[in-house]
């Protein structure tokens, strides 16, 4: 019976150890698992901070873009009202042939802007600065033709200081646009790799509960068996304490019985060796 209960006792320790050993090694994965957790959720952090610092760097500039754009639209309203004027007197001495100043001005800052904002490619970008290259040859012209009359050439001098000053603001505004749009873009950039890390994020931490719930279930089985091997430990140790106590009543019978002999012997006189006389001694004593 001893020997099934300690065979049976090295079967639970065998499992235990398996079971603890699984534990630790889950711990280990969900401690990894948490740790890249951590540095996703600060990759996050860190994230949304640059992305905070995009939109106020873009708030800022849209604000440079909304105090400068009424000024511009004030100036070149008021260039309009000096190029309707010189458009009456083209018209009044027979220049109705020539296109207005207006309306190449316009095309020229559309043409402008458009090469300031956009990003085009080699050949587009060469016909843009041939076209406006081209426009300003055409008002150059016209400039002179208008300068012959006095006075067209003091209307235009009023429209162009005007357009010249809007051209400031305009300057201004496009820039500033410009650069809105740029941090918009790395906003909406940032924004979207926070998205991904985020999820990167749930990911490990879903890893990180499955690993920490598999290990707190081979925790219990550990403890389970540490258990049933201390119950094993103490029916062992009991039945080795009875069968120690069986021994020892058994020799003292034995030995009591051997004494009873040796005792025979002495009193008819017979000689005993040492080991009787020391065995009679201890049946006294006892």
């Amino acid at each position: 019976m001893l020997e099934e209960l300690e065979e049976k006792r090295q079967k639970l320790v065998k499992i235990a150890e398996e079971a603890e050993l699984r534990r630790n090694e889950l711990n280990s994965e969900a401690s990894d698992w948490a740790s890249k957790r951590d540095e996703l959720n600060k990759l996050t952090r860190e994230l949304i901070a640059e992305a905070q610092e995009h939109k106020a760097k873009r708030e800022e500039y849209n604000r440079t873009v909304a105090e400068n754009k009424p000024m511009r639209d004030k100036l070149n309203e008021e260039s309009n009202k000096y190029y309707a004027e010189i458009d009456k007197l083209r018209m009044k001495h027979n220049m109705g042939s020539i296109k207005s100043f207006e309306e190449l001005q316009k095309e020229l800052d559309r043409l402008e802007f458009k090469q300031q904002v956009e990003v085009l490619k080699a050949d587009k970008e060469r016909q843009l600065v041939e076209r406006i290259t081209s426009l300003q040859k055409e008002f150059e012209r016209r400039k002179r033709e208008i300068a012959q009359n006095e006075k067209l050439k003091e209307l235009l001098d009023k429209a162009q200081s005007l357009r010249e000053e809007a051209h400031i603001y305009h300057e201004k505004v496009t820039s500033a646009a410009k650069v809105a749009q740029e941090h918009h873009d790395k906003m909406l950039s940032t924004f979207r790799r926070i998205d991904k890390v985020r999820k990167e994020a749930d990911d490990a931490h879903r890893m990180f509960i499955k690993a920490q719930e598999r290990a707190d279930l081979e925790h219990k089985i550990f403890i389970k068996h540490q258990r049933e091997i201390r119950d094993f430990d103490k029916l062992i140790n009991g039945l080795k304490k009875k069968m120690r106590e069986d021994y020892s009543f058994k020799d003292r019978i034995e030995s009591k019985k051997k004494a009873k002999e040796v005792y025979g012997q002495f009193k008819r006189g017979e000689k005993l060796s040492t080991e009787d006389l020391l065995l009679l001694q201890r049946s006294w004593m006892g």
